[in-house]
C-alpha cells in the first residue's frame, strides 16, 4: 500500500514537474493554443474548461497531460495501482481546480489541508486564469516561483531571437 503511494506522489510530482516547464510555460511564452484555449476573455469559463468538446481545447489539455501519461509507464513496473491512481488523482485535480466558476468554495479546512500540502485550490487556479503570468503548476504550488524564473528566462530567449532576426534580415515571426 505505501509503495502504490509513493508511486501516485511521484507520478504526480514528475508529471507536475514536466507539464508545467516542458508545456504550459514555454506555451505562454512560445505558443497561442493554451493562451487562446485557457485564458480567453471572450470566451465563458465554465464551457471551455468543463463542458466543451472543442478540439483545440482538448488538445491543449491531452498536450498538459501528456508529461503524466509518459511518466506512468515507467513507474507502472514499480506500482500498477499507484500509476493508475496517480493519474486517477491527477485528473481529479483538474476537474477541482476547475470548479470556481459553477460556483465552488473551497472550504476553510480543505483549504489549509491544501496549503500544508502545497496542492493548488480552485480560487488559486481562478487567480491564474485572471492573470496567466501567476499561479503556475498543474497540481503543486511550489512550482510557482521556477516556473516564474524560467518564464523569464524563455521571455529573454524569444527577444533575443527576435532582434537576431531582425538584425540580420531574416523574417521576424510574431
Amino acid at each position: 500500500m505505501s509503495e502504490a503511494i509513493a508511486v501516485a506522489l511521484l507520478l504526480l510530482l514528475i508529471g507536475d514537474l514536466l507539464s508545467t516547464f516542458c508545456y504550459h510555460v514555454p506555451e505562454h511564452v512560445f505558443g497561442r493554443l493554451h493562451l487562446r484555449t485557457h485564458h480567453s476573455a471572450k470566451k465563458n469559463f465554465r464551457h471551455y474548461a468543463i463542458l466543451t468538446f472543442d478540439a483545440q481545447v482538448l488538445l491543449d489539455g491531452i498536450l498538459g497531460a501528456l508529461p503524466y501519461l509518459l511518466v506512468a509507464p515507467f513507474l507502472w513496473w514499480e506500482s500498477a495501482p499507484g500509476a493508475i491512481a496517480g493519474l486517477l488523482l491527477g485528473l481529479f485535480h483538474v476537474w477541482w481546480r476547475h470548479t470556481t466558476s459553477l460556483g465552488w468554495q473551497t472550504p476553510p479546512f480543505l483549504a489549509g489541508l491544501c496549503q500544508v500540502a502545497f496542492i493548488i485550490t480552485p480560487e488559486q487556479h481562478w487567480q491564474h486564469h485572471q492573470n496567466p503570468y501567476q499561479g503556475f503548476g498543474d497540481i503543486f504550488t511550489f512550482f510557482d516561483r521556477p516556473a516564474k524564473a524560467w518564464l523569464r528566462c524563455l521571455r529573454f530567449v524569444r527577444l533575443n531571437l527576435r532582434y537576431w532576426r531582425l538584425s540580420s534580415g531574416k523574417w521576424v515571426g510574431n
